[in-house]
């Protein structure tokens, strides 16, 4: 693996002084330890003394400082020889006890009863470097994915309506790569500033015209970026996806990850977990564009002057330290598999576990909403007859249309996503500007600057470009 500097990365243990076997609790020793999601802390179920894990330590904290590559070793490359079965010997009573590490990563003793968990890291991808623990409890959860369907139930297919229970929701721990940033920007272009808007022309040939300031522009900043995140199990990546709507979990993001603590397998006692499957050099290119566009949006803070956008001719980002850690974040999801003929949906219902944010794809009756709209649609028509407004008029011709994209688009949420360019927390430095008036411009055509491209996004579905690539090689494996 080759550094942001073409070095090897600097490898920060994360699992110092752990060893597998027996988590005890700090005040009495037992072993049966659960997450009490009222508080976010671990509690014995014994003495019901209750504490949290450290903060994770070893990594920079001071971006500003950030040099070169740094790597929790929970982000090591996943080798496929990785013996995932593993036994450990019981503290207590002596007995083997075998885990799946592919399934779980505790387990009981059988004899003592006793729990055993797995702490040291191992290359399969199951041990992260840190883990964000549950704080919306399952009640709470389920009153959140149950208001979001209630007022989506018109449309909802009949079958889904029948069959829909907030009591089938699970939570899940995803994983995710947590990405900090220390890069410097320049950027050189052009922006406008509107002047005045008219229109021109005779009466049935009227159109708009813009007047604009144009002016050189640039921008030279330092900046730092903190928690980027990204899914880092290739199945999730694919937000595109025809069978199944990954972007819902996607567009629930960001997780307050700066509450994050130290690996401690007793967090996911209780909820399931999906296992990291894919290493830092697949990621990298997603990782670099969305940090780009991070930056861009920063950037933008400071064009507030140019209302009609500013056209980069040079973008330039280079990249002086990045940190990679990795993650499990806690959602709460329901799902539901829609049959359609030999093939089928799961349209996916999720909650983020910290900050209740919510979003959801429902099973859509499709001939209910075309019959609604075809009806919307002639309202349309014949309000537009009664109306002898010449300018509005022909406005209401796309009633129907206008209604169907609507209701569709507030069901299946298709463009729902995290906007990572402007959720991602970042801190410009150093900044330089450039704002050299050049001319007024007169009697301009189109109502943005021509090539603007200061709010372009390319880190979007860089996911499904790395899917491709994930199953092509697989293939040539194979």
């Amino acid at each position: 693996m080759q550094g942001t500097d073409g070095q090897a990365p600097i490898i920060v243990q994360t699992d110092l002084n752990t060893k597998d076997g027996q988590n005890k609790c700090p005040k009495c020793g037992a072993t049966d330890i659960s997450l009490n999601t009222k508080t976010g802390q671990l509690r014995c179920n014994y003495c019901r003394y209750e504490y949290n894990e450290e903060q994770l330590e070893g990594m920079v904290t001071d971006l500003t400082k950030l040099q070169g590559e740094i790597i929790g070793s929970g982000t090591q490359d996943i080798r496929n020889d990785t013996q995932n079965v593993i036994t450990l010997k019981c503290e207590s009573c002596g007995a083997e006890v075998v885990i799946d590490t592919e399934e779980a990563t505790q387990a009981r003793c059988h004899w003592c009863r006793n729990t055993l968990s797995i702490n040291q890291q191992i290359p399969n991808g199951s041990i992260p470097d840190v883990v964000l623990p549950f704080k919306l409890t399952r009640e709470e959860a389920k009153k959140l994915i149950g208001e979001f369907v209630g007022k989506r139930k018109f449309f909802a297919h009949p079958k889904f309506r029948q069959e829909f229970t907030v009591n089938n929701i699970m939570g899940v721990y995803f994983p995710y790569m947590i990405v900090d940033a220390n890069a410097h920007s320049n950027y050189i272009g052009k922006g406008e500033h509107l002047i005045r808007t008219y229109t021109v022309g005779s009466k049935d040939h009227r159109e708009t015209r813009y007047d604009a300031d144009l002016y050189q522009v640039a921008r030279d900043f330092d900046i730092t970026i903190e928690g980027l995140t990204v899914e880092s199990n290739s199945d999730k990546l694919d937000q595109k996806a025809k069978d199944k709507t990954n972007n819902i979990i996607n567009s629930i993001m960001p997780f307050d990850i700066e509450n994050s603590v130290r690996w401690n397998a007793n967090y996911l006692k209780g909820y399931t977990s999906e296992k990291r499957d894919t290493n830092i050099e697949q990621l990298r290119p997603l990782v670099d564009e969305q940090i780009k566009d991070v930056s861009r949006f920063t950037a933008n803070k400071t064009l507030k002057h140019y209302d009609r956008g500013v056209y980069w001719e040079s973008e330039k980002l280079a990249l002086r330290g990045k940190q990679w850690k990795a993650a499990y974040l806690p959602v709460w999801i329901y799902s539901y598999q829609q049959k359609k003929g030999d093939k089928s949906v799961l349209h996916y219902v999720a909650v983020n576990a910290r900050t209740k944010e919510t979003m959801g794809s429902i099973p859509i009756h499709m001939p209910k909403l075309i019959i609604m709209s075809i009806l919307v649609e002639i309202l349309g028509l014949i309000v537009m007859t009664l109306i002898d407004i010449e300018k509005i008029s022909w406005l209401f011709l796309f009633w129907g249309v206008i209604y169907y994209f609507i209701m569709h688009s507030r069901y299946r949420n298709d463009n729902a996503r995290h906007h990572h360019e402007i959720e991602t927390k970042s801190t410009m430095y150093n900044l330089k500007k450039v704002d050299n008036f050049i001319k007024r411009e007169k009697g301009l055509s189109n109502s943005r600057i021509r090539g603007c491209n200061n709010d372009k996004v390319n880190g979007q579905n860089m996911g499904n470009k790395i899917i491709s690539m994930i199953r092509k090689n697989s293939k040539i494996k194979n």
